[in-house]
């Protein structure tokens, strides 16, 4: 069975960066969801087509659309052969039951969820740090609630189902990844 892996954790938790340090070590494929819509959109898919249809009116693409992206990329053959690490999917508890389901149903299965916790003052200094004209500390305290209550209940459900692995996302760089790699190595 190859490598899956969810990547959580609030904005500024360091996911891109430990994802970039995991693909140069591990031949699973980084899926982000952004990338997806992209190429979908791109390319002019159907699903594409859709997704714009909502995003051009300012509204959010409904899950079924998303699902759908995600399912057809995990049936492409470098991720079949490799495994992936999803970076900004599941984004709600529906989202992680349909994971769930379609995984199953091809013999697969979520091998560990990597949460990246780091405390809202380390967050909100990184998020500063970035220098984006938008990114102000009430701009930030906003979006980190937002996400919040996106991400603790996943945080919850991968618990539950025994494949969560908190990381302390406040260390140095290598002291991080060497954590991160405790947990993949530790994979069968």
């Amino acid at each position: 069975m190859t490598k899956n892996l969810i990547l959580l954790g609030l904005p500024g938790a360091g996911k891109g960066t430990q994802a970039e340090k995991i693909v140069a070590d591990y031949p699973m494929v980084h899926i982000s969801t952004g990338d997806i819509f992209r190429a979908n959109l791109r390319d002019k898919t159907a699903l594409g087509e859709k997704a714009r249809a909502y995003m051009d009116a300012g509204n959010l693409v409904p899950d079924e659309i998303t699902n759908a992206m995600v399912a057809d990329r995990l049936t492409q053959k470098d991720v079949v052969e490799n495994g992936f690490m999803l970076d900004g999917y599941p984004r709600n508890e529906d989202q992680a039951k349909f994971l769930d389901q379609f995984l199953s149903e091809h013999g697969e299965a979520i091998s560990a969820t990597l949460y990246f916790k780091v405390s809202d003052d380390v967050l909100v200094q990184r998020l500063l740090g970035r220098g984006r004209a938008d990114d102000t500390k009430d701009v930030i305290a906003h979006r980190l609630e937002v996400n919040k209550k996106a991400n603790l209940p996943l945080v919850d459900y991968y618990e539950k189902h025994h494949v969560l692995h908190t990381i302390d996302g406040e260390g140095d760089l290598d002291s991080i990844y060497s954590a991160v790699k405790t947990v993949l190595n530790g994979l069968n």
